[in-house]
């Protein structure tokens, strides 16, 4: 998508957006009751491609919700975030399609609504957003997809694992987004970007979880060692 091509009017008023558009199901619970189970059985593969399947649902709502939330932004801003949207909707096509052919579909377990809490957390601020979101909760799948990668070639879940890797390679190219943004409005509001994540770290006591980064991955997607290293 071309920036010269994109045409939209600002609205006066933005709205909250407590729950974005979502089909009844699946049922949304603390991330403690979200289904888990080893990979060496079908149910297994089923919950975890479930799960990654509501990430990529999520994804898309955000993506669009960048779009609409901060509407100050250069014309390439909105091409970029409307790209990710159709990717992220090709993500989850995809693993809707593989739910399918294990016997399952989207909306049969159970799923938590951390992404979409840290939305709502962060519709204030352009800055937050970019930081919080692609660059700390949706980064975290540039870490853990690989060992995911790994544990179902172990079980020979091939078809699945070719998902993943188009999701790994595209997701990189997300993040890499989020931090141009996340750094071009730091600059147009005279932060300092490095000290500006680190703080928000701090201040929303997020956490990238177990398990080691992905640290190529993160350079691709434009971490400077500083931030590796507050991550880490």
């Amino acid at each position: 998508m071309l920036a010269d091509q994109v045409q939209f009017v600002q609205h006066n008023k933005i709205d909250t957006i407590e729950i974005p558009g979502r089909p009844e199901n699946p049922e949304l619970v603390h991330p403690s009751k979200v289904t888990r189970r080893k990979l060496n059985s079908t149910q297994g593969r089923i919950a975890l491609v479930h799960a990654i399947c509501h990430i990529e649902f999520n994804a898309i709502n955000l993506a669009l919700d960048a779009c609409y939330r901060f509407q100050a932004m250069p014309k390439q801003y909105y091409c970029d975030w409307m790209r990710i949207a159709t990717e992220e909707s090709k993500h989850f096509l995809l693993l809707q399609e593989r739910l399918s052919q294990l016997g399952s579909f989207y909306g049969e377990l159970c799923a938590h609504n951390g992404l979409w809490e840290m939305a709502i957390k962060t519709q204030h601020s352009v800055v937050e957003r970019m930081a919080l979101v692609p660059r700390v909760l949706e980064a975290r799948g540039l870490d853990v997809t690989p060992g995911m990668i790994e544990r179902l070639e172990s079980v020979d879940d091939l078809d699945t694992v070719k998902i993943l890797h188009i999701i790994l390679r595209e997701e990189i190219g997300h993040v890499e987004i989020g931090t141009h943004w996340f750094r071009y409005a730091c600059e147009q509001q005279q932060l300092d970007s490095e000290s500006t994540f680190i703080s928000l770290l701090k201040q929303y006591d997020v956490s990238v979880g177990i398990g080691p980064l992905h640290i190529e991955a993160r350079q691709q997607a434009g971490f400077s060692d500083t931030e590796l290293k507050a991550l880490s």
